[in-house]
């Protein structure tokens, strides 16, 4: 009897112990951070960014009390037209020169159903920092068969607005649209 309620023990605490490994780290090989915008109101135009880092930071199974934080490194625009990006990393837009990065940091996460969540947080692009919301999805954690490691899947949705951001001011609606669709696929492992 002791030995079963010894190694019931020990399992709860093996599984409570990858939960307390509270950090989780982005698998940039596996994850993407990108965009659509209409343009002239009928064809969507789609990018995203090279290079980001993303963490999480929960102590919690279902990642219900996660804080969530990405950056983008505006540079890495990539909508697969070069002369579009040069004019994207511009003044007109990003203005990278002065504002090379954008970021969110999470502040609050609701439950909205079966692993489906209100990510609420600060987006801060061209030195404006306004509060977003976006659609959360986790789907699940999983041991990666080669490096033994916890890795947890989530998808990210939601629209904000240029203007918000002053993005691109001089190019009004409908040659490109004010709303934004913002859509991250992000694989994480457990550190």
């Amino acid at each position: 009897m002791k030995k079963t309620i010894l190694i019931a023990l020990m399992a709860v605490l093996g599984q409570a112990s990858v939960y307390a490994q509270s950090a989780w780290n982005i698998d940039k090989a596996h994850s993407k951070i990108g965009f659509t915008i209409v343009h002239l109101g009928i064809s969507d135009v789609d990018g995203l960014f090279k290079n980001f880092d993303a963490t999480i930071k929960s102590s919690k199974p279902d990642f219900s009390d996660g804080i969530f934080e990405f950056s983008a490194d505006v540079n890495s625009i990539n909508t697969e037209i070069e002369m579009r990006d040069e004019h994207l990393r511009g003044a007109d837009f990003f203005d990278a020169a002065k504002y090379p990065k954008l970021t969110f940091k999470s502040t609050s996460i609701k439950a909205l159903g079966k692993n489906k969540y209100a990510l609420k947080g600060n987006l801060t692009m061209r030195g404006v920092t306004k509060p977003a919301t976006f659609n959360l999805t986790y789907r699940g954690t999983v041991v990666h068969p080669q490096s033994k490691a916890n890795v947890a899947g989530f998808q990210l949705s939601g629209k904000i607005l240029r203007k918000d951001f002053n993005l691109g001011a001089g190019y009004p609606a409908p040659m490109l649209s004010d709303e934004v669709e913002i859509k991250a696929n992000g694989e994480f492992t457990a550190k």
